[in-house]
């Protein structure tokens, strides 16, 4: 990215897979009203020079987009394949009718297989009687990759036993679904203006960080701001963040970020 640009994200969803409130769930955070403890599943949108990428399309993909008034995308980037992270593929319909054309998708040959296999009218090439989604699909790998324009570099991460990716564009870094960055991905994410990362509970998971390991990666790294996200019902919004250092924060949905 050229000296000068600048990047607006906006955070979709910051919630877990389950979202928040979860359902069937009487617990104080579930039935809070504050508005920030209302988690739609985790996604962000990446406006750049007019383009608006969006990362993941989770369950709540046509309500996300909706609340953010998003009448244009330009590309759709794929963490990995997870239910909570692709299943709202189907409602990139709207945008090919009204762009009238395909849009371009990122994913990795592995997360790819998965989409494929779960939306195959999407792919099978044959004539359909109704509308379905039209993707330009880019296979990528651990090497970096243009999105209009916008670098990419995916930051391999390990979620439970499986490789999943986190992405740096700029100086901003998304990693959401991870229990362990490697020492080789931690490395490429220095000098960060703006940093995400999974903070899933305070409790130890097989497959997420919890609240006080990021932390102590949010100090190690030394980003300008770290948000955490990916968060359940156990994380209560203001009680949770009166606790945090100073540059860092809980994400929300609806929080909007320059960088």
């Amino acid at each position: 990215m050229a000296a000068g640009q600048s990047l607006k994200i906006r955070v979709l969803g910051s919630g877990t897979s389950s979202g928040v409130p979860t359902i069937g769930c009487d617990c104080a955070v579930c039935h809070s009203a504050d508005p920030r403890d209302n988690r739609l599943r985790p996604s962000i949108l990446v406006q750049h020079e007019g383009r608006n990428i969006v990362i993941d399309t989770t369950p709540d993909f046509r309500e996300q987009v909706l609340r953010a008034g998003l009448t244009h995308l330009d590309a759709v980037v794929y963490t990995h394949a997870h239910a909570d992270h692709i299943l709202g593929m189907d409602d990139v319909r709207p945008f090919n009718y009204r762009q009238k054309t395909h849009i371009p998708l990122f994913a990795s040959e592995p997360t790819f297989a998965v989409i494929r296999r779960i939306f195959d009218y999407a792919f099978d090439n044959r004539v359909h009687t109704s509308h379905v989604p039209q993707l330009e699909v880019n296979l990528i790998t651990e090497e970096p990759f243009d999105v209009l324009g916008l670098r990419f570099e995916p930051i391999p991460v390990f979620h439970g036993r499986a490789v999943v990716l986190g992405f740096r564009f700029g100086n901003v870094a998304y990693l959401t679904d991870h229990n362990e960055i490697p020492e080789a991905s931690m490395e490429k994410l220095q000098g960060l203006d703006v940093l995400f990362l999974d903070a899933l509970r305070h409790k130890p998971h097989p497959t997420h960080s919890t609240l006080a390991a990021s932390v102590a990666t949010a100090r190690r790294l030394g980003a300008g701001r770290t948000y955490f996200t990916h968060m359940c019902h156990d994380i209560g919004h203001a009680e949770t963040e009166a606790t945090l250092p100073p540059g860092i924060f809980l994400a929300y949905d609806g929080l909007e970020i320059q960088a």
